[in-house]
């Protein structure tokens, strides 16, 4: 079976999980974030799910301080990319991943098709953490505008999507 792992990224509010939804209603897919065991940690310890400026500098100071002590996003994100590569009904992984250096560090990890994926958005200006604020500053391999009007989202993204697996030679079946 072919399969592809494809690094997604965007700043808050782009559309990104969207975007995954609607490849996942076409496609067998699975999809992680390397910020998921920073926030099963910060919930247990005060933070109420929150996704405004302050709350999103908080997991990223937190995600931070764990990729220097043990490098907690990575190992996580390494274990879910074997639970993948060991799925034969999975064929698409989606990484979300936001740091530059986090998102290199990744694809020396993977045996397969690497590809990394910007969402852009209406601007959402700064968020005030650096991995969000940043986003842009990396070379990804496609970017999606997700301006579009939201009743040609399903066909737009189905198009891009089809589009990126041409050009990368791999060959999914709905």
């Amino acid at each position: 079976m072919s399969k592809i792992v494809i690094v997604i990224n965007g700043k808050g509010g782009a559309g990104k999980d969207t975007i995954c939804d609607i490849v996942s209603q076409h496609y067998n897919t699975m999809n992680v974030s390397s910020i998921d065991p920073i926030k099963e940690i910060a919930l247990k310890y005060g933070w109420n799910g929150g996704k405004d400026n302050k709350s999103r500098k908080f997991l990223a100071d937190l995600k931070r301080a764990f990729i220097e002590y043990n490098d907690l996003p990575n190992n996580y994100l390494k274990r879910k990319y074997d639970d993948f590569m060991s799925d034969d009904n999975k064929n698409i992984l989606f990484v979300h991943i936001r740091e530059a250096d986090q998102i290199d560090a990744f694809k020396t990890m993977t045996s397969i098709k690497c590809v990394t994926l910007l969402v852009t958005g209406a601007d959402s200006g700064e968020l005030g953490n650096l991995p969000d604020d940043e986003t842009g500053e990396y070379s990804y391999d496609y970017y999606y505008d997700n301006t579009g009007p939201i009743e040609d989202l399903q066909n737009s993204v189905m198009d891009f999507f089809g589009v990126l697996l041409k050009n990368e030679s791999i060959a999914l079946t709905r």
